[in-house]
């Protein structure tokens, strides 16, 4: 395949192609071709609330990265335009410093209604850029709050940024986004308040010690100053080498490649149901007959998932 070929000897255009084929539902072929020259890039992610400066922190991350010879690919997620269906916020402009740049490369992706504070094809396009030979990936979350949990299941390093006004919401964030972290970064440390909320996310993080050997660092940054970001790339490091030495990593990716094949097979069941049961017409007639009360909707749904896979 001549896109695969292109794309492994190290062709931009034909990256941003394949990305785009995958984006559409068109990767299939890609995927299958690429998959075994993928699994060396290490994946970062980056998650926190809205405001708390995610970008600034992956644009000044990424130029460190760089001058130590490495390549990065960024995806960088945000919200859903209503109208194109794209990405609204566009974050490779807010990256403008990265632009051009030899050895990175920045998609932004549309989250599409995905809940998980990752795009639906997030986990495919990193494939792509894995096997294109990039050193790490770096995936920044569109920035909802709580329920961008998905991100601690896809990367290998799971970094949640927040501000000093986020000091407030400790408590309730500490069922949900909290959990996933594996460094707490305070960015615009130079704000009132900074040391206060330190203070009460090391409280926070006493209790999770029984979790295993990993301290949870809590950082402070100023990203727009590129303040921390130099300990924060060495805590990286430690923490990837804490988790190929204890195999948590070990077992995080193989229970990445569990989920995704559980993924895949309900995609094609989903297919499958389409192509066999709803041009038929079935689907219509049945819910006019359960709007009927003549049909029960547990039973019929059975017999069409027992047609399906019979």
């Amino acid at each position: 395949m001549e896109i695969v070929n292109r794309l492994l000897k190290g062709d931009k255009i034909s990256l941003a192609r394949a990305i785009s084929r995958v984006e559409n539902g068109e990767g299939a072929p890609i995927l299958e071709a690429l998959f075994p020259y993928s699994g060396q890039a290490y994946h970062i992610g980056i998650t926190g609330p809205p405001g708390a400066g995610k970008s600034t922190l992956v644009d000044k991350l990424t130029a460190k990265f760089v001058e130590e010879g490495k390549r990065v690919g960024i995806i960088a997620v945000d919200p859903t335009s209503p109208f194109s269906g794209g990405a609204l916020l566009g974050d490779r402009v807010r990256m403008s410093a990265l632009t051009g740049k030899e050895g990175v490369f920045i998609r932004s992706m549309a989250s599409r209604g995905s809940l998980g504070g990752i795009a639906r094809a997030t986990k495919d396009v990193a494939l792509v850029l894995d096997a294109y030979g990039m050193d790490y990936i770096i995936i920044e979350t569109v920035g909802v709050g709580q329920v961008e949990l998905d991100i601690a299941q896809l990367c290998d390093t799971t970094i949640v940024v927040l501000v000093p006004e986020s000091g407030d919401s400790i408590q309730a964030m500490k069922a949900g986004l909290l959990e996933i972290a594996d460094i707490i970064v305070v960015n615009k440390a130079d704000r009132e308040g900074a040391d206060r909320m330190v203070t009460e996310l090391k409280f926070t993080y006493e209790l999770r010690s029984e979790k295993g050997k990993w301290k949870y660092p809590i950082l402070q940054t100023v990203a727009t100053r590129g303040e921390g970001i130099e300990l924060l790339g060495i805590t990286i490091g430690s923490h990837r080498d804490y988790a190929e030495g204890s195999g948590s990593l070990k077992d995080k990716r193989k229970e990445r490649i569990r989920v995704r094949i559980t993924e895949l097979i309900e995609e094609k069941i989903r297919e499958r149901l389409r192509r066999q049961v709803f041009k038929k017409g079935e689907l219509e007639e049945a819910i006019e007959r359960i709007y009927r009360k003549e049909l029960n909707p547990f039973r019929i749904a059975d017999e069409i998932v027992r047609q399906v896979i019979n």
